[in-house]
């Protein structure tokens, strides 16, 4: 609120400020004109009182007074410059002030979000984590009881865990990412992380169409493999019903390209831009249900770009959306 008035208060001054310069420029033209108009009489005067002239075509004619007249004119131009180039200055400065509120409330309203989804996705693992061990402290369980809390627990820990090597990912994206090329079975290594996805997400449908003989790639293999986990737990966490995902492997002229197709909802058409900025999320966190921080995308893009690669959102036919990734010379 005290920024919004801040703001209203540099826009009443500006417009003040115009106003003001506004009467100045038209008080000064006046006196200008004024000015040019005492000269001339002055200077018509004597030049007929002594015989130089007799009438105003005469006068208008002589040398003096066209140079009168030039000398007014430029500084009627100078006048006019001025006042021009002040309403441009001003109008600049209302541009840049408005641009620079904009983005401060573009970054508050990020952090917020951040720090509301932050504070969700630590608590939900941590509190899910106390309540499986308090519940094997206090209790004597059957062992397949106690089975089911602990991989339960084991699970959220690995979600805890993901979630810190996210962070520390993109802190490390802006300043000291530096990735390791080496070659990978990229197939295999699709093949194993959605194997483990499936365990974890039971309900989902998770494909993977390739060539059979897929060459090995150099690339990074923690940034690729967060590029996939981030991918696919966005196409599950945002399905409407049953989640189903193709994954598709190209390569041709020495170009990887991997396609990871959902049947989601789909992503707007203005929002296609925005989706790879930090800690941006669709919607609002107050009435959000999935979880997330609104990294993972900004990870894939950024892991992408370390690659020399680029990242295309596209919609899937018939619903649904494709990111389309291509990696290569």
């Amino acid at each position: 609120m005290s920024n919004l008035r801040l703001r209203l208060l540099s826009y009443v001054i500006m417009a003040y400020m115009l106003m003001a310069f506004a009467w100045w420029s038209m008080l000064l033209f006046t006196k200008n004109q004024d000015a040019f108009y005492a000269k001339r009489d002055l200077m018509k005067i004597g030049m007929v009182a002594e015989g130089l002239v007799k009438n105003n075509v005469e006068f208008e004619q002589t040398f003096d007074y066209q140079e009168l007249a030039k000398k007014y004119q430029r500084q009627e131009r100078m006048i006019f410059g001025e006042a021009i180039m002040f309403v441009v200055t001003l109008l600049a400065g209302i541009w840049f002030i408005n641009q620079g509120y904009q983005k401060e409330v573009k970054a508050n309203t990020q952090r917020r979000n951040f720090l509301l989804s932050i504070t969700h996705e630590l608590k939900s693992p941590i509190a899910s984590i106390r309540l499986v061990l308090e519940t094997l402290l206090r209790r004597e369980l059957p062992k397949e009881k106690a089975n089911q809390l602990s991989t339960s627990a084991l699970r959220e820990n690995e979600r805890l865990h993901e979630l810190v090597e996210n962070l520390l990912l993109s802190a490390k994206l802006e300043t000291a990412y530096q990735p390791y090329f080496e070659e990978l079975d990229i197939a295999a290594l699709l093949e194993d992380l959605m194997a483990k996805l499936a365990d974890r997400h039971p309900e989902a449908y998770i494909a993977l169409e390739k060539p059979d003989d897929f060459p090995l790639v150099k690339m990074d293999k923690q940034g690729i493999i967060s590029v996939a986990t981030n991918l696919l737990e966005n196409a599950i966490k945002y399905a409407d019903a049953r989640p189903e995902i193709e994954v598709r492997l190209f390569h041709q002229n020495k170009k990887v390209t991997m396609e990871f197709a959902d049947n989601g909802p789909g992503i707007p058409e203005q929002e296609k831009k925005r989706i790879f900025e930090k800690f941006y999320r669709i919607g609002s966190e107050e009435t959000r249900q999935t979880k997330g921080t609104g990294l993972g995308l900004f990870i894939v893009q950024q892991v992408v770009k370390a690659h020399n690669g680029r990242i295309q959102v596209l919609n899937n036919q018939p619903k649904g959306t494709v990111f389309k990734i291509v990696i290569g010379n």
